[in-house]
């Protein structure tokens, strides 16, 4: 029998399969691994695939600073049909003719996502209405609020137009819709639209060159380990500092540091974040420059330091 790991503590980058939830790969890697403290940052559709971020151990407490970066996402639609999730796994709500609309028409209103600044959130969706999902209200046939949200699409490719199908490619904000992309394409077009798929090539930092499908996860555990980027390497953005061992006994303390002490980096102004490394280089905490009497120190915002 494969061994099975202890617990890990990091990020493991999955290529998520179609069909399960986001939440359902989750419980699988939990059980099947022994991974008790799990959770993940940006969720995917069931029709989605791609890269979904799972969190281990220590690697939870990174959720905020990990689900707000740019998602990327390669996806195909098809013109002429409406469903109620606003994807082709739905049930059809109606459907336009799309004869008459040419590509270079069609490529022009894909374009158009990116003066897009708001967008309407779909009725199948976890966001919450009087901290209900939005989905339980639908499936229970009860009314389901309009609810809109702030978005921004950084970038749009349209890969190819072979009427009614239209690929393209998007670099947007986080929690972007890409299902209510295609449906409010297919309403300014008057013939409806649907995703049909969606993969997600990248959700920042981290790219689908570094996914792991979920088929050899479960079945190498003891692969689990190597397969795991390790918590001073999931923010590769934030300035890495490295401590002391007084320093970092203060920090573990919940003692702040003078940031003039720490030689790698000082921030020039309070509300700067960085990494806080211990004297080997492990990962000790996420921290923020704030002010004291004596002037700027780093403050712990998270310690992500195991216990001992």
């Amino acid at each position: 029998m494969p061994h099975i790991s202890s617990q890990q503590h990091g990020v493991l980058v999955l290529d998520k399969p179609q069909g399960p939830t986001s939440s359902s790969c989750v419980q699988k890697i939990k059980r099947q691994l022994s991974q008790p403290k799990i959770g993940h940052a940006g969720t995917l559709d069931p029709l989605a695939t791609g890269v979904l971020v799972i969190l281990l151990g220590q690697g939870t407490k990174l959720a905020p600073y990990l689900s707000g970066g740019w998602k990327t996402y390669q996806g195909t639609m098809e013109l002429g049909k409406e469903t109620d999730t606003y994807d082709i796994q739905g049930t059809l709500t109606g459907s336009g003719p799309f004869d008459h609309l040419s590509p270079d028409l069609v490529e022009q209103e894909v374009l158009a996502w990116q003066q897009l600044h708001e967008q309407t959130v779909p009725p199948y969706s976890a966001a919450k209405h009087q901290g209900r999902a939005m989905y339980d209200l639908a499936r229970a046939g009860k009314q389901v609020p309009i609810k809109t949200k702030p978005v921004s699409i950084d970038q749009v490719k349209v890969l190819h137009v072979d009427l009614p199908r239209v690929g393209f490619r998007l670099r947007c904000s986080a929690g972007t819709y890409v299902r209510s992309l295609a449906h409010s394409l297919g309403m300014r077009l008057g013939c409806g639209a649907v995703l049909t798929s969606l993969i997600r090539e990248e959700c920042q930092p981290f790219t689908l060159d570094q996914a792991h499908s979920l088929d050899q996860v479960l079945a190498h555990p003891e692969h689990l380990p190597e397969r795991v980027i390790a918590l001073e390497d999931c923010l590769p953005q934030w300035p890495r500092l490295y401590l002391s061992h007084v320093q970092a006994e203060k920090i573990r303390n919940g003692n702040w540091v003078a940031a003039d002490q720490v030689l790698d980096w000082k921030p020039s102004r309070p509300g700067q974040q960085a990494l806080l490394l211990g004297p080997s280089g492990q990962a000790l905490a996420l921290a923020e420059a704030r002010m004291h009497a004596s002037g700027l120190h780093w403050a712990i915002l998270r310690g992500l330091w195991a216990d001992r």
